[in-house]
């Protein structure tokens, strides 16, 4: 048995026609820093030859978008499939392979985004001429985004877009990969900016200087006391591996010389909250105790300043097995809701919005940003098998 005649439901093996589709998503470029017009027009093109209607939101430089599209119509409200097109990149790593060429492997596909995450966005794409011919009662909605991963920036335009014209949708699959276990909950993910102004000073004359990276250090063992404080007295959450709310600092930057009291130092920092946790009580908290800081500093230098902004924050998502959405995954990937995991997705900002929504899609999270990412066969042909049970219950 050739791949293209395979089984979805017996074969460990994906079709021909996923994996030609997964080499030419692969080939796109897709870095977050970069474009994605290539991928989304092609994606556009496909879906419109099949009768598909698209919605493009894009950015502000509009050198990137996201793509929405509604294939067939029905009676019912449909289902949406989403997933992220944007990518990590790839200098610095060592690769084995060419990246953004697919290289099957043994039982392995390699290529930057296999699992993170263009092996659903190519299942779901394979999928949609067999949708059509199914006659299905309800339209099946295609939602892909850019800029997933800094900060989950792209799908708030599509989410925006689809409150304005008043879509009714029966629930969304975002294609993460998770082994293809339904994920039920995830936590949020804030990221926040803190820029210090101080003064200027030889460093052999100290106190005439206000040494910002100082100033910012104090911030910093704050932010990290809280953190502790929070690991200490949070009520836990078991279902995360990490079953606790966590803040963490991770760049900082300043100074000019070693003998020179710095003006200037910025750090940022992030809360990876449990779902209900509010970040702005943490941000607040860090505010007000940055606030403290200020007439120490302002007494030698009156134009001294402590500035914090919210960079990005993306909501914490938290379904339950009983919720539709969730049995509806649970029956097509055969496999029980695997519960919660510490990295975020887009999923909650759909579930914000009012979507129902569960994770669930091929591929190992553990592979995603490393060198030499890949997504086993075995899984893809699992997510062609969902896709394919997914047919049969919208028929």
């Amino acid at each position: 048995m050739t791949s293209s005649q395979a089984n979805p439901e017996t074969s460990q093996q994906p079709s021909k026609e996923l994996l030609t589709m997964i080499e030419r998503l692969i080939a796109f470029p897709t870095v977050s820093r970069d474009s994605n017009l290539g991928l989304i027009e092609w994606t556009r093109d496909y879906l419109a030859g099949l009768g598909a209607t698209s919605r493009l939101t894009y950015d502000a430089t509009g050198k990137k978008a996201n793509l929405f599209a509604t294939l067939g119509e029905g009676s019912r409200p449909g289902l949406v499939l989403s997933g992220h097109t944007d990518v990590v990149p790839v200098e610095g790593q060592a690769w084995d392979t060419d990246p953004f060429k697919a290289t099957i492997i043994g039982d392995k596909l390699y290529g930057r985004g296999s699992a993170d995450m263009k092996g659903y966005i190519a299942t779901a794409l394979v999928m949609a001429p067999k949708f059509l011919a199914s006659k299905a009662d309800a339209p099946l909605h295609f939602a892909f985004s850019y800029d997933e991963e800094v900060g989950c920036i792209g799908v708030r335009g599509l989410i925006k877009d689809l409150q304005e014209i008043g879509l009714k949708t029966a629930g969304c699959i975002v294609g993460e990969p998770t082994l293809m276990q339904p994920i039920i909950a995830h936590k949020g993910t804030h990221r926040f900016r803190c820029c210090i102004t101080g003064r200027e000073a030889h460093s052999s004359y100290t106190t005439q200087g206000v040494n910002s990276i100082e100033y910012a250090a104090r911030i910093i063992v704050y932010i990290r006391q809280m953190a502790d404080r929070l690991q200490q007295l949070e009520t836990r959450d078991y279902a995360f591996t990490v079953p606790f709310t966590t803040m963490q600092t991770g760049l900082i930057r300043g100074g000019l010389a070693a003998n020179i009291v710095p003006k200037d130092c910025e750090f940022i920092f992030e809360a990876r909250t449990l779902p209900g946790a509010s970040e702005h009580k943490l941000f607040q908290e860090v505010k007000d105790y940055a606030a403290t800081l200020l007439p120490e500093m302002q007494r030698i230098e009156p134009n001294a300043a402590i500035q914090l902004e919210m960079m990005n924050s993306a909501p914490g998502m938290n379904m339950q097995e009983t919720d539709e959405i969730v049995k509806l995954a649970t029956a097509l990937s055969r496999n029980k809701p695997n519960g919660a995991v510490s990295y975020g997705t887009e999923g909650g900002l759909f579930q914000a919005a009012g979507i129902p929504t569960v994770i669930c899609g091929p591929g190992d999270i553990e592979q995603a940003h490393r060198p030499n990412e890949f997504v086993a066969l075995a899984q893809l042909a699992q997510c062609e098998a969902f896709m394919q049970r997914l047919l049969e219950n919208e028929a």
